[in-house]
């Protein structure tokens, strides 16, 4: 069916171009060849655009995940500063609570203030526990170089070398990220 179309199309083209010279037939059919190569250039220009528009999206894509984790970070470790500041609040908290000698705490003119000492620091520790900022631990655990900073070796017969044997200062997280390492002292051979 779709062949006798086109054998009548061509019968129609045929007829229509009765009394035609050859010389402009001829031009006629280089015109052709050339809108075919113009054709095929078009086909070929339109498949790079697709390409070019696919690579696109997809680089617009990778940038808006970009910007998203970007934003959730900046969410999450937005207190980070703030944090870190706040922790020597936390520590002088803690060194005014063990300098009270254990005389002082069972005064009664002392009680009051040292309980409100305490309630302060276990507030602190609330809050920092709803911001996703914890302890580091270690006492008693081996140097990890990515939570702990040695600050001084302790000769100890008791410990293995490398292990943790004093806490200078407490360190912190806040989620998955360091927010300040913990300073030790660290157990080394005795000499």
């Amino acid at each position: 069916m779709m062949q006798d179309d086109m054998q009548s199309q061509d019968k129609a083209v045929a007829e229509e171009l009765k009394g035609v010279p050859e010389d402009l037939l001829e031009k006629n059919a280089e015109t052709a060849d050339r809108g075919a190569e113009q054709l095929a250039r078009l086909r070929e220009e339109l498949e790079t655009a697709k390409q070019d528009v696919l690579y696109a999206k997809a680089e617009t894509q990778n940038v808006r995940r970009r910007l998203e984790k970007d934003v959730a970070d900046t969410r999450a470790y937005a207190a980070t500063g703030f944090a870190r500041d706040i922790l020597s609040v936390s520590d002088n908290l803690s060194r005014a609570l063990s300098a009270i000698p254990p005389e002082l705490r069972e005064d009664e003119k002392m009680k009051n203030l040292v309980s409100g000492i305490e309630a302060t620091g276990r507030e602190i520790d609330k809050v920092f526990a709803a911001h996703g900022i914890s302890r580091i631990a270690a006492m008693g655990l081996p140097l990890d170089p990515n939570q702990h900073q040695a600050m001084i070796e302790v000769p100890s017969a008791d410990a293995e070398p490398g292990t943790i044997v004093q806490e200078l200062q407490a360190g912190y997280m806040i989620k998955d990220r360091l927010l300040r390492p913990a300073m030790v002292a660290v157990a080394k051979k005795p000499d």
